[in-house]
């Protein structure tokens, strides 16, 4: 492959999803539809990752996931639920049963928001699950 084919190619990509400039000679109608549909795609990902982050949004979904990840290269549907969930959770704006998707998985796994997420040894899994349950019961399918 030519170095002008390479570079091009990387730019399409890059406007498709990484939110890079649209490269000369398409048709932007086309390009952004493009775009929507691979975004679309990626939020059903993520979803599947985190189906409860995904259920929490109800019908707002795709518009939420597309609001934090539009125009972000992707990495990895594990990793892009954790980092929404935790912005999520942080401002205050996650439900129940999405806030228990990822006290679970926070319990399970160690993520540091850059690599990939790997198991906890005993002794950290123990600890969170300590912390849990002595910051008192946990809400209700009601509370939210």
């Amino acid at each position: 492959m030519s170095d002008g084919l390479a570079r091009r190619q990387a730019a399409l990509v890059a406007a498709l999803v990484a939110g890079g400039t649209d490269p000369a000679g398409f048709d932007a109608a086309r390009l952004a539809a493009t775009r929507a549909a691979l975004l679309r795609k990626r939020a059903g990902l993520v979803a599947a990752a985190w189906p409860l982050l995904a259920a929490d949004a109800g019908a707002d979904w795709q518009a939420r996931f597309g609001a934090r990840f539009e125009g972000v290269a992707p990495y990895g549907p594990e990793r892009e639920g954790w980092d929404l969930a935790r912005e999520l959770a942080a401002a205050g704006r996650l439900g129940a049963g999405a806030r228990r998707e990822l006290a679970a998985r926070e319990a399970a796994l160690h993520y540091d928001g850059r690599t990939a997420p790997r198991p906890r040894n005993r002794l950290s899994r123990w600890w969170h699950r300590s912390r849990r349950e002595r910051s008192g019961p946990r809400p209700g399918p009601s509370d939210g």
